[in-house]
């Protein structure tokens, strides 16, 4: 069995569960497959943009590390996920609407007063699904705190430079930094000075990750040009 190392430190995205999940929901799901799909579409329909939210089948289908949880092979696995699916239209969880285009979808909406409204405004012709605008959003591993990458790759961190660091994970993208520090260590100047600096020049002139990482020894003079400014 695998197991799980824990929450990273820093910042982490939070999912927002509606309180009658805990309260109603939770207690009677006793179907793994079940619980999985329907924890999954509450965290895919929180994330995605657009006043009308719903889910197809391919949503789950497409995400493989989703996927991976449902059955230990791709076949297992789809079966899984379509007796999961099943359930929790039965439970009411989800609402499922069909509509026919060039071919016919099928649509999952979670059972609020927006995914009644809207079947209903299906069922009376009154809407239709786009060409599917929406982003797509499937599980990814999040990415580590700035606090953990300095741990990592400089060294014990002080209670004086975390809110150092803190100003800038709001400041920088995410990308940024991890290359940032990828940079420092490549070079060998592991201290947050030179990572820092390496981020103010991005956020002046322009984001440049490979091109920074390419000639080490005009890294270092632009570094040393950088902390004189």
């Amino acid at each position: 069995m695998s197991t799980f190392q824990g929450f990273p430190d820093g910042k982490v995205s939070f999912t927002r569960i509606p309180g009658p999940f805990f309260s109603e929901l939770l207690p009677q799901i006793d179907h793994l497959g079940e619980l999985k799909v329907t924890l999954y579409a509450l965290w895919q329909l929180d994330r995605m943009g657009g006043d009308v939210r719903y889910l197809q089948e391919r949503d789950f289908l497409t995400d493989d590390i989703f996927m991976k949880g449902m059955g230990p092979s791709l076949q297992e696995a789809q079966i899984s996920l379509e007796e999961a699916l099943a359930l929790a239209v039965a439970r009411g969880t989800f609402l499922q609407a069909n509509v026919q285009q060039e071919q016919e979808l099928c649509l999952y909406f979670l059972n609020t007063s927006r995914g009644r409204a809207t079947v209903e405004a299906m069922q009376n012709g009154n809407w239709r699904p786009s060409d599917d605008p929406r982003v797509p959003v499937e599980l990814a591993p999040e990415r580590p705190s700035i606090y953990h990458l300095y741990e990592q790759n400089i060294g014990p961190m002080t209670p004086l430079l975390a809110d150092t660091l803190q100003d800038a994970e709001d400041t920088y993208p995410a990308e940024w930094i991890e290359e940032a520090f990828r940079i420092a260590v490549e070079k060998n100047v592991r201290n947050w000075r030179y990572v820092e600096a390496i981020l103010r020049r991005w956020h002046e002139r322009g984001y440049d990750g490979r091109e920074t990482r390419r000639d080490t020894e005009k890294s270092r003079r632009q570094y040393a040009d950088w902390e004189a400014d």
